[in-house]
């Protein structure tokens, strides 16, 4: 089945993490062996080959670069113009992808249904470029609301407002606090543009101003249900709610500590926690559950977005291991349709409506 995947951090993993993602994921795991300055060295489960493998042939591929102010422990860059040329250079990477054919810009409607007739043209995935929606994930890079319309120019259709921690424009996860005047502007901004508002990562206090004041296209890339695991950086059922008014899509992440409850980074694992794809159906299924329906539901599995198989479901090698989601789902008693729903068409025709002529 064709997956569309909302979220995925492939810049930053070829860039900060030094991958060549035009390999397959075993050779880029063999390389990495003996590494030791990021936990997830020779873990990795995204590549462009995978992507191909599982039929994954469309993807929401994010820009990220979080400023960080005197005192703020988080990783990041020191001034909002180092972060903007940081993502500068990301730009660039897909860029350089596009030019090597292994990977194709989606800016367009049109774009995006020449995009999919190709991948659905029965012909195998192997030569075929992974077609990407550009996304900003957390606007600290944005140096002024001006620079917002300059990344609108060059292809960026996605943004979400905050990340971890205290943003320029936005609170984020592990973070409180209403936006202020700076925040507000940038949602009327992403609102005039036509920008997809992003709504993973908000504060709860963030959350509910932007609902509030945003009357654009918004959906959640990449965020799982506070029901099931209890932490901000969850959406509790009254969020849920709220972007099913607005006709949200909303992607079920795969990051372990988002998908069971009293996850302990670097200690546990996900066999000793039970987090296997069939977690992943149970925030899928809340989502459903709370809607009435399969059309508010997809994938955004955010897989090596700074984790690795340390930290994902033990039943997932590679991405291309996403596959075995429809066969869980129809066991689930979920419809052939619902199943499309959610690994393909909500998001689909979501993307449909939001993108520009």
């Amino acid at each position: 089945m064709f997956i569309i995947d909302a979220h995925l951090d492939l810049s930053m993993n070829a860039l900060e993490w030094n991958r060549d993602l035009r390999l397959p994921v075993h050779a880029i795991r063999e390389r990495e062996l003996g590494l030791t300055d990021k936990p997830d060295r020779a873990k990795g489960t995204v590549a462009l080959p995978e992507l191909r493998a599982g039929n994954i042939g469309l993807v929401v591929a994010t820009q990220i670069a979080r400023y960080v102010a005197p005192g703020n422990p988080l990783p990041g860059w020191h001034s909002p113009q180092q972060a903007w040329a940081q993502s500068q250079g990301q730009l660039a990477w897909y860029k350089a992808m596009e030019a090597a054919g292994e990977m194709v810009m989606i800016k367009t409607k049109k774009d995006l249904s020449d995009h999919i007739a190709l991948w659905h043209n029965g012909q195998p995935n192997d030569k075929k470029p992974i077609g990407y929606i550009l996304s900003l994930e957390g606007a600290d890079s944005i140096v002024t609301i001006d620079h917002l319309e300059t990344a609108w120019k060059y292809g960026l259709r996605a943004i979400g407002p905050a990340h971890y921690g205290p943003g320029r424009y936005a609170n984020g996860t592990d973070a409180t606090g209403h936006l202020h005047a700076q925040g507000r502007d940038l949602i009327k901004e992403i609102e005039r543009l036509g920008l997809i508002l992003d709504a993973t990562h908000l504060c709860d206090d963030a959350f509910w101003d932007a609902m509030e004041i945003f009357n654009g296209n918004v959906w959640a890339s990449h965020n799982n249900v506070r029901a099931l695991v209890d932490h901000n950086r969850q959406f509790s059922d009254e969020m849920v709610r709220a972007l099913i008014s607005k006709g949200a899509v909303i992607g079920a992440a795969l990051d372990a500590w988002m998908m069971v409850p009293n996850w302990v980074r670097r200690q546990s694992t996900p066999e000793g926690m039970h987090c296997n794809l069939e977690v992943i159906i149970d925030h899928i299924d809340h989502i459903c559950q709370l809607a009435g329906n399969s059309l508010h539901a997809g994938i955004g599995t955010d897989l090596d977005g700074a984790f690795g198989k340390e930290q994902c479901p033990y039943d997932l090698d590679t991405i291309a291991d996403l596959q075995k989601l429809p066969e869980m789902f129809t066991r689930r008693g979920y419809s052939t349709e619902d199943i499309q729903n959610i690994l393909h068409g909500n998001f689909l025709r979501f993307m449909q409506k939001a993108l520009p002529e």
